[in-house]
């Protein structure tokens, strides 16, 4: 698996997330913003995707403009790749442009303390989610992705509404009650992590995605 980190975000806001799919068996790999120089990120990210020596099925698990840089992956049908999880696509404008400070952006990232924390001990750029707003069109956008999708979105999210990113998901999305903009670190990062296991687990035994778990009616 590798994971694609958001505009001015490093590898250390990945961390916690990163252990946690590891210690279910996955081999995880971490890219830090992809914003930074998208050509390099594509390039590192194809290289990784047909590495013999990395376990398949082979997935990116993106978050905010990592999320459409996973998007992009697929839509290119990147040799290797065989599912996309996308987290917190961003949309071009929404209300979290008028954050006024860090402590705000903080309060729209996430109500996670630990994850509060890492943030502000260097793993996000204070601003990037303002100041280095993308042109979405030129990273991924939705259509003509064939292979399996996850979506994960709080509806919460102030950087990035819900309703306004809706439509960028190509297949299945899964609401988080209560989810703030970094989902995969919020405070229900346990119920995030659970979803996309099921959905790994899952993909293992076929890109049709057959049923594991089936609630029985009493």
């Amino acid at each position: 698996m590798l994971v694609a980190a958001g505009r001015g975000e490093t590898i250390d806001a990945y961390q916690r997330f990163g252990k946690r799919i590891a210690a279910d068996g996955y081999k995880v790999r971490l890219l830090p913003d992809v914003t930074a120089d998208v050509a390099a990120s594509f390039a590192e990210a194809e290289k990784l995707l047909v590495d013999d020596g990395l376990p398949g099925p082979k997935v990116v698990v993106g978050s905010d403009a990592g999320a459409l840089f996973a998007l992009s992956l697929a839509r290119r049908s990147a040799p290797g790749l065989d599912a996309v999880v996308l987290a917190g696509i961003p949309v071009p404008a929404s209300a979290g442009d008028d954050l006024l400070g860090w402590d705000d952006e903080l309060d729209a990232r996430t109500g996670c303390p630990a994850h509060r924390g890492v943030l502000s001990s260097g793993a996000a750029s204070p601003g990037a989610l303002l100041s280095a707003r993308i042109p979405i069109e030129l990273i991924g956008y939705a259509g003509d992705v064939t292979i399996p999708t996850l979506g994960l979105h709080g509806d919460s999210d102030t950087i990035s509404p819900l309703a306004s990113a809706r439509d960028s998901y190509p297949g299945r999305l899964v609401s988080i009650t209560g989810g703030r903009h970094d989902i995969l670190n919020d405070v229900t990062h346990r119920t995030t992590a659970a979803t996309i296991i099921l959905f790994l687990e899952r993909l293992k035994l076929g890109a049709d995605l057959p049923v594991i778990a089936a609630e029985v009616a009493a």
